[in-house]
């Protein structure tokens, strides 16, 4: 029944994306429906094939590999306080753990790795082989194929260098499709950090955010050329522009990467610190208001309210659906960390295992308004020709990439 449930949620979210299209008689349904069997086709590759699902499954060791290695980095560096053994009896089950010093410096080590991976051109020839997929299955112009592509494995901003060269020509709804793939994808540089904190609650959680990545490609591509219907004839090719790397050799690209991995871990501690104690201001202020239910009001209680049907509709039973959706509403208000903090806070029984799995994938994404900001930001500096189109786009990408990580969601929901 739930299955059912997942499956009429595909088609509502579709349906969805469809009544927010700018042109709903050029949206085309043959491509709509080659692009869900393209994302049907890719979750079942990944998820049922046994030899696909073990060699994601070798990336949990590899992702508990990294986290074994920045956990000795920051425990050597800080202490106890970073993960190492502590001089007095815990009293308080995990009490111990320290989020700042004990989970986020996995950023700076995986900013190290990427640029690494960059230096040693390991990364950019399997962009290229992920373009050329989406390009040969979807239709997608090269250069659009190719800032998805990297979109698997990079952040809403690097993404785009590859093809900022394209960026001014593209059509309306090419850019579109950019700005969407950034929203409904994360940064490896994040990656390891959110499985790290879901690792307890859902087996193999590192494969899935790795699958998660993957799947949003395809699904990226069939929310966004619904909502932004290509009517143009020309595709915007091109070949792989590699983003310029001002690297002299192996250190070089350490101490580089760590400088980025810095700027980018100072910034998620000061988000959070910020987003939080603006959060507990709201919480105040609605406090204020008489109770509703026997309980106070909250912004997670509101939020859980209004993305409750969301989440039913991905196949969340009704009595889970509040919660996830107070989560998802979290992550579209605030960001995606914040929310998988809370996910990997809830007690046990809250939600039941296939739920939490279809929630992993409905919240992997960027699809938030401090990201908003951020990624106008970056493309405007790369196309300055069209940050007006891309300011206009701004919200619209925010629903787009929301629809996609819950369609990716509906998906997986079917398959489980």
């Amino acid at each position: 029944m739930l299955r059912l449930q997942s499956a009429l949620g595909v088609f509502a979210l579709l349906l969805i994306a469809w009544v927010l299209s700018e042109n709903r008689r050029a949206a085309s349904a043959r491509q709509a429906a080659i692009g869900l069997v393209a994302t049907f086709v890719t979750a079942v590759v990944l998820l049922k094939v046994p030899v696909v699902a073990r060699a994601f499954g070798a990336i949990n060791d590899a992702v508990g590999a990294i986290s074994a290695a920045s956990r000795a980095g920051s425990s050597f560096v800080f202490g106890y306080v970073g993960g190492g053994p502590l001089p007095f009896d815990l009293k308080v089950p995990g009490a111990d753990f320290i989020l700042a010093f004990q989970a986020l410096p996995i950023v700076l080590v995986m900013s190290v790795l990427t640029t690494l991976l960059f230096y040693w051109r390991v990364l950019p020839p399997i962009v290229r082989g992920m373009a050329w997929l989406l390009e040969r299955t979807l239709g997608v112009g090269g250069a659009v194929g190719l800032s998805t592509a990297a979109n698997i494995f990079l952040g809403m901003v690097e993404a785009p260098l590859f093809v900022r060269p394209y960026l001014a020509q593209m059509t309306r709804s090419e850019l579109f499709l950019v700005m969407t793939g950034g929203m409904a994808g994360i940064a490896g540089t994040v990656l390891v950090l959110y499985a790290t904190l879901l690792a307890p609650l859902i087996p193999d959680a590192a494969a899935h955010f790795v699958i998660a990545s993957v799947l949003g490609a395809p699904a990226a591509i069939l929310v966004s050329l619904i909502m932004v219907p290509e009517t143009s004839d020309k595709r915007t090719g091109g070949a792989l522009e590699d983003p310029e790397m001002d690297v002299s050799g192996p250190m070089d690209a350490i101490v580089k990467g760590t400088s980025a991995g810095i700027e980018l871990l100072i910034n998620i501690v000061a988000m959070l610190l910020v987003l939080v104690a603006l959060v507990y201001l709201v919480n105040a202020v609605l406090g204020l208001l008489p109770d509703i239910g026997g309980a106070a009001i909250s912004l997670q209680r509101l939020l859980g309210l209004v993305m409750a049907p969301v989440c039913w509709l991905m196949g969340l039973p009704w009595d889970q659906a509040v919660t996830a959706g107070s989560l998802m509403g979290t992550k579209t208000v605030l960001n995606e960390l914040i929310a998988y903090v809370d996910f990997s806070k809830l007690p046990p029984d809250t939600l039941d295992p296939r739920s939490r799995l279809i929630m992993l994938y409905a919240m992997c994404g960027f699809a938030n308004f401090a990201s908003l900001g951020i990624m106008i930001g970056g493309l405007g500096v790369m196309a300055p020709e069209r940050r007006e189109e891309i300011n206009a786009l701004g919200l619209k990408s925010i629903v787009s990439g929301t629809l996609t990580t819950c369609l990716m969601g509906a998906v997986v929901g079917v398959l489980s």
